[in-house]
């Protein structure tokens, strides 16, 4: 029967070919949400064959598949029940209730006061929490109110912070910021460290903002030798001609060194992870950047990611390096990993900092239209998913472990000691100095690991998404 031929093949011409019945001929009497989840994650979901209620023979009958449809209360609660183990395998595949929000996250807007930051308990308490700033946003709000990273703050609205109210308060649009001071008590130790409230406060209201991911990018004299430090914070391909003009400056600059740093950044564009591997090389032009691969249903839709020298016919601005310092933390995710892995591959790969996510997959949104892509989508309701449909490997078949990247040099970002970005005395920075100078490794503050928590930073954390031309019905790798 028709219905049962549910496959949605990414072809080698990366276009979808559909074998879903139309809707109008289809007599099933069930929520045509959920039959779009079902669909579209028996189709492109990586872990499909893990999942026996994706198998293309799991419904004898029109009928049990209705039935089975008509279980699940919520379209949530059905995509839930497809995700392969969610806690260790799948963390990162989500079903979206409004995509056109969504598709403004992707571009880099949203409503944000410009801040980011590290959450920590208090020394001694398993409840109290403290804050730091550990990035302000350029021309953001935040920026214009003069706030800086390194900034400390014990209390929102006048509440203490803790494990229990942290989330709540500071997810708000508008809210005040209580400041205090870290208190390290003249000693090498955490435990007697403490947090002491001051009087200032500021307070805060988000508004809709557009971030460049080319946060800062600056050229520093070492003994004589010019090394470049990029900030960068989300592989967002309306922002490539940026990265490019960033990449012009260290290139007329003679950079002989650079440092790249995407220790807040948790990834994004694949293409836009090969054009940057490619502007820190260039020696290695049509050779295989990074592959991904596909559930076995789709084998055909295996992609290679080449490095190149151009991109939408703009010559690429190349360094041709051999070595690459690169710092993470434990929130560098996904095509950040992407880039590390793929450039060890051929260059010697300096890593600082934390280890990463540990996010290899990729993920694409799909969407209630005939083909999956953006192109005649079903208008009685916005829901699309994002979910897990490819592994990211390097050129030699390796890919990023679940447990992360581990660095060469770890050192755990400190509050007692942030520093400013791009200054030589910052330490994950210094320690990369230190390395090129090759004056041995650089001495680390005691380890102060922050907390977990879902306090909304950045709209999409920790994805790495396959983009795909909008307005044909071919659904196309850029």
């Amino acid at each position: 029967m028709k219905l049962l031929k549910l496959s949605v093949l990414l072809l080698l011409t990366l276009s979808f070919t559909s074998c879903f019945e139309d809707r109008d001929d289809n007599a099933i009497a069930a929520s045509e949400i959920n039959d779009f989840v079902w669909k579209g994650m028996n189709a492109v979901y990586l872990y499909k064959a893990d999942i026996p209620d994706l198998a293309n023979d799991r419904f004898s009958s029109n009928e049990e598949y209705a039935n089975y449809l008509n279980s699940f209360a919520a379209p949530e609660t059905l995509f839930e029940s497809l995700i392969f183990e969610r806690e260790t395998v799948d963390r990162f595949s989500i079903i979206i209730p409004n995509y056109i929000e969504f598709e403004q996250l992707l571009a880099g807007t949203s409503k944000s006061n410009g801040l980011e930051f590290n959450f920590y308990l208090k020394p001694g308490s398993e409840t109290e929490v403290f804050g730091i700033i550990r990035l302000v946003l350029n021309n953001s709000v935040a920026d214009g109110l003069g706030l800086e990273r390194g900034q400390i703050f014990d209390a929102v609205d006048g509440n203490a912070l803790s494990t229990s109210n942290l989330n709540t308060l500071l997810n708000q649009d508008t809210y005040t910021l209580n400041f205090a001071t870290y208190n390290d008590n003249g000693t090498e130790t955490v435990d007697d460290d403490t947090i002491e409230s001051s009087t200032d406060s500021i307070e805060l209201t988000k508004q809709t903002y557009t971030e460049n991911p080319v946060h800062q990018a600056d050229i520093i004299d070492v003994d004589g030798e010019n090394v470049g430090y990029l900030v960068y914070n989300g592989f967002n391909s309306s922002f490539n001609n940026q990265l490019n003009a960033a990449f012009a400056d260290f290139q007329a600059n003679n950079v002989q060194h650079l440092v790249l740093d995407l220790r807040y950044n948790p990834g994004g564009s694949v293409n836009t992870a090969s054009l940057l591997g490619s502007m820190i090389t260039g020696q290695f032009n049509g050779d295989i950047y990074s592959k991904l691969v596909f559930n076995s249903d789709q084998q055909s839709s295996n992609t290679n990611f080449n490095f190149v020298n151009s991109f939408d016919g703009t010559t690429i601005n190349s360094l041709n390096l051999n070595k690459v310092y690169v710092l993470t933390t434990d929130r560098s995710a996904s095509a950040s990993e992407l880039v590390i892995n793929s450039l060890s591959a051929y260059i010697d790969v300096v890593q600082i900092g934390d280890s990463t996510t540990g996010k290899t997959q990729a993920s694409i949104t799909i969407y209630d239209s005939p083909d999956l892509t953006s192109v005649d989508i079903n208008p009685s309701h916005t829901y699309a998913m994002q979910p897990l449909v490819a592994n990211s490997i390097n050129v030699n078949d390796v890919e990023v472990p679940p447990t992360g990247l581990v660095p060469d040099i770890s050192l755990i970002e400190s509050p007692r000691n942030f520093g400013i970005l791009g200054d030589v005395n910052e330490p994950l920075l210094a320690a990369a100095i230190t390395d090129i100078q090759g004056l041995g490794r650089f001495n680390a503050f005691p380890e102060y690991r922050p907390i977990q928590t879902s306090v909304n930073i950045k709209p999409f954390e920790e994805n790495m998404y396959i983009e795909y031309e909008m307005n044909t019905n071919r659904l196309e790798f850029k």
